[in-house]
């Protein structure tokens, strides 16, 4: 039997150095990267108009560095925070373009650092230091406007239901008018919305039935983060008219609002249906609002009623409850209102 023996090489072990003919271009290997990173999201179940957005959103990030990402320099992230400033970006926009910057990096320095040391004899150093985390450009000034009021909404859904009677498109109008009821009552966010299948809707669950919102927005690594969503403010007799008496127009598909042909609607379809009610509801540019306004409003009329900010972050899916709170916008009178209440408790107390 022979035997074995361990010779020490001195000055550690040596990257193996490849021929120059085999190095590939920089730039082509970041496109593999990316590649690698944007297939990521695929196997984490994103939808494809999710993993659409982020590839897009990564592209942009990229193209605001003239070198490879895993030789850019702190100074080269300040001096894209300068740019995004300059042009007029808001800080939650600055807030993406950092985080998405982190987590490419980070694959990178996961799953490449090693082949990147091999091909170009450099290390994968950290861009992000303690003075451009995400922290160091939030300011604070996400969204001041207000959403709309309780009685702007009333009298919004008021005229779409009107709407009904005189439209040439009944089928489209009644599952606009559902579908924006949805995203009021049950806050949903628009691209859980239209992943909502009909078998999503359980009317027996609870006191007034629940909403199955199997694809809630993922976090910052996980996949889909389904919640059950209930059915407030009488949210439960408009899903159940639409569902006997609208969806059956449509062909027999499983989404619950779908187009013509069946297929769910797309977020920016959604987007555009509502901004087609405000227009012919001609009312000042003040009073118009978007469909994540609507979830904003769910969020602030529910606290304004009552509800304990935890309930309003499970009812929104949030993981935090600081992003709740960044929803949650009162009423200019709010405090006059809670203090009058309170005022008027403690009275009553003491007559009792």
């Amino acid at each position: 039997m022979g035997e074995w023996f361990l010779r020490l090489v001195e000055g550690g072990l040596a990257d193996p150095v490849p021929d120059a003919g085999q190095v590939p271009d920089v730039w082509v290997f970041q496109a593999r990267c990316t590649q690698a990173f944007a297939s990521t999201w695929v196997v984490r179940g994103f939808a494809a108009t999710t993993v659409g957005c982020y590839t897009s959103l990564l592209e942009r990030v990229l193209n605001h560095f003239e070198r490879p990402v895993w030789q850019i320099e702190p100074a080269d992230v300040d001096a894209m925070l300068r740019d995004l400033l300059r042009t007029g970006r808001a800080a939650g926009t600055r807030r993406q373009y950092l985080q998405m910057l982190r987590m490419f990096h980070g694959f990178v320095q996961d799953r490449c650092a090693t082949e990147i040391r091999a091909l170009y004899g450099v290390p994968v150093g950290d861009p992000l230091d303690r003075f451009n985390r995400l922290r160091h450009v939030y300011d604070g000034t996400s969204s001041l406007r207000l959403p709309p009021t309780a009685e702007r909404l009333t009298a919004f859904f008021a005229f779409a239901r009107a709407r009904l009677t005189t439209t040439s498109d009944y089928p489209a109008a009644a599952r606009n008018y559902a579908l924006l009821r949805t995203l009021y009552h049950c806050a949903p966010r628009v691209s859980e919305a239209v992943r909502l299948d009909r078998c999503d809707v359980h009317p027996g669950l609870g006191p007034s039935g629940k909403l199955h919102v199997r694809f809630g927005k993922a976090a910052s690594a996980s996949g889909p983060r389904p919640r059950w969503a209930p059915l407030l403010d009488g949210l439960d007799r408009v899903l159940a008219w639409y569902q006997s008496d609208v969806r059956p127009l449509f062909p027999d598909t499983a989404p619950l609002f779908c187009d013509v042909h069946g297929q769910p609607l797309k977020p920016e379809a959604v987007r555009d249906r509502l901004a087609c009610l405000l227009d012919a509801e001609a009312r000042p540019e003040v009073d118009r609002f978007t469909p994540h306004d609507l979830r904003r409003a769910c969020a602030t009329h529910h606290y304004e009623q009552g509800m304990d900010l935890l309930t309003v972050q499970q009812l929104l899916g949030h993981r935090h409850i600081a992003a709740t709170m960044a929803y949650v916008r009162p009423s200019l009178n709010f405090v006059e209102d809670a203090w009058r209440r309170a005022t008027v408790t403690a009275v009553t107390g003491l007559a009792g």
